[in-house]
């Protein structure tokens, strides 16, 4: 497909995607002449993909190429480039390791991953930005006086890993390691609001449920 079609298709402006193109967070398309390229469901697949990232989940343009980098870096396991393309994304704020609090969170979190026998989140640890994003956020509940130990988590935690589990489902259907990653990315962006909100909806069902509704 052309430019024109290709903006048609994927409802981005062809300044926006030219403006893509020029920041590398699309790859080019293939050139037919000096003026023209024509571009493939590859390239629709990514704008759809960047659209999410920038215009819906605000993620800064830095950010995005270096999500998209690792979107597209072969040279990585599946595991690893899955997991480098969702630490790229833009995070909570990492634990204040001067605060004292921060060791009862973090002993509490590695209490939680050994009861529930994720050894793989265990060993990576702190090098991950999402492990340091939760244990700042269960010190932040514990420094308020809210109680967030182990316990309380690890109903929450097994719950997650179901969604885990549908999550990973979904992306076997993908034909390619790029396009895994890419649903990955996206599902994270565009669905977990979508799992917040149905959270809350089900606080208030269940709230109706067992006090009724006066």
């Amino acid at each position: 497909m052309r430019l024109a079609e290709l903006s048609r298709e994927s409802g981005v402006s062809t300044a926006t995607i030219k403006y893509y193109l020029r920041e590398g967070l699309l790859a080019p398309g293939r050139q037919i002449n000096a003026t023209t390229a024509e571009y493939d469901e590859g390239h629709l697949r990514r704008l759809r993909l960047v659209r999410a990232l920038i215009q819906v989940g605000k993620v800064p343009v830095a950010n995005a190429r270096e999500v998209l980098r690792h979107v597209d870096d072969e040279s990585l396991g599946r595991t690893i480039r899955l997991g480098a393309a969702l630490w790229a994304l833009p995070q909570a704020p990492a634990p204040d390791e001067e605060d004292p609090v921060t060791a009862t969170a973090t002993a509490e979190v590695d209490r939680l991953l050994r009861t529930l026998g994720w050894d793989s989140a265990r060993e990576i640890g702190s090098l991950s930005p999402v492990h340091r994003s939760l244990v700042a956020l269960v010190a932040t509940l514990l420094r308020l006086g809210y109680p967030c130990d182990a316990e309380r988590m690890a109903p929450y935690a097994e719950l997650m890993h179901q969604a885990a589990v549908r999550d990973l489902d979904r992306l076997e259907t993908c034909e390619s390691d790029t396009e895994k990653v890419e649903l990955a990315v996206s599902s994270a962006v565009l669905f977990e609001p979508v799992l917040r909100a149905l959270h809350r909806l089900a606080q208030e069902e269940e709230s109706a449920r067992r006090y009724g509704i006066e």
